[in-house]
C-alpha cells in the first residue's frame, strides 16, 4: 500500500488516529533518523492504513525546535513521506488566537504564513536533486484548501482562514508582540508547522495545514496562558477535528 496522502497530528488532533483502520504502527524510536516527541499531547507514531476508503499515512505527533532539534532534525519525517511516496500532506496545529474574532476552540485553514523562527529547514548543505531557492508564493494549495473549506460544513464545523505566523517558543509571546504580529497581517500563532511545510514543498508535495485555536494570544484576553489549558482545550476539540479530517479525506478520495 502507497497512500499518497500524508497527514501530520499535532496537538489537538490525534483523536483522528482513532478512526484510522491501521495496518502497521511503527513507534517512531524504531525508525532511524526520527526525533522521539517530547512534548505532552504528542504520540510519537507513524501509522499506514485507510481513513474511510483513502490509504493514508500518518505522523501521530511531532517534535520541535523548542526541544533542542535543528530544524532539519524536525523535518526529516516529512522527506520519509516524500521518499514513500506520498505526494500530498495536511499539517495540523494547535495555534493562538490573534484574531479578535477567534473564539477557543475554533479552527483555522492556512492560506499563508509568515516564518519568525530565525531559522530555516533548507539551511545548509544542498539536497542532492532539490531545488535550494524554493518558491513559496503559494505554499498552502489551494484545491486541497477547497476541499478543508467544502469538509468543514459537512462535519458541522465553522472553518476559518487565515495566516499563521511561527516563533520558535517555547515561552509565549508578549502582548507587545501579538500587537506587532497582528500589525503584520497574522492571524494565529504557533511553533511549529511552517518549517514541515517549507520542506513538502522542497520536495514537491502539495500543503494544506490546518489549526486548532486553543487559546487567546497574549493580551487579546485577561487570560493567563498555560500548556495545561492549551492541551484541555485539544481534548475537548478532538471529535470535531477527527470529523473534519475525516471530511477531507473523503473528499480527497473522491477527488483522487
Amino acid at each position: 500500500m502507497r497512500p499518497r496522502l500524508g497527514i501530520v497530528l499535532g496537538s489537538g488532533f490525534r483523536g483522528a488516529a482513532e478512526q484510522l483502520r491501521a495496518k502497521t504502527l511503527v513507534p517512531y524510536r524504531r525508525l532511524p533518523g526520527f526525533p522521539r516527541p517530547g512534548v505532552a499531547g504528542h504520540e510519537g507514531t507513524l501509522l499506514v492504513g485507510h481513513l474511510g476508503k483513502l490509504p493514508v499515512c500518518v505522523l501521530s505527533g511531532r517534535s520541535h525546535y523548542y526541544e533542542g532539534h535543528e530544524l532539519a532534525v524536525v523535518t526529516f519525517p516529512v522527506r520519509v513521506l516524500a521518499a514513500f511516496g506520498v505526494r500530498d500532506v495536511l499539517l495540523t496545529n494547535a495555534a493562538g488566537g490573534i484574531r479578535r474574532s477567534f473564539r477557543v476552540g475554533d479552527f483555522m485553514c492556512l492560506t499563508d504564513h509568515i516564518n519568525l523562527m530565525g531559522d530555516n529547514p533548507l539551511r545548509g548543505p544542498a539536497s542532492s536533486g532539490l531545488e535550494r531557492f524554493v518558491d513559496l508564493s503559494q505554499v498552502y494549495d489551494p484545491d486541497l484548501v477547497g476541499l478543508l473549506r467544502r469538509a468543514a460544513p459537512r462535519a458541522g464545523i465553522r472553518l476559518h482562514t487565515g495566516v499563521y505566523v511561527a516563533v520558535a517558543g517555547p515561552s509565549y509571546e508578549t502582548p507587545a508582540e501579538i500587537r506587532a504580529l497582528a500589525g503584520w497581517g497574522a492571524d494565529a500563532v504557533g511553533m511549529s508547522t511552517v518549517p514541515e511545510a517549507i520542506v513538502a514543498r522542497q520536495c514537491g508535495m502539495r500543503v494544506a495545514a490546518l489549526s486548532c485555536i486553543t487559546n487567546s494570544a497574549a493580551g487579546t484576553s485577561n487570560d493567563l496562558l498555560s500548556h495545561a489549558d492549551v492541551l484541555e482545550v485539544g481534548e475537548r476539540a478532538q471529535q470535531k477535528a477527527a470529523a473534519l479530517i475525516a471530511q477531507f479525506a473523503a473528499l480527497y478520495a473522491n477527488e483522487a
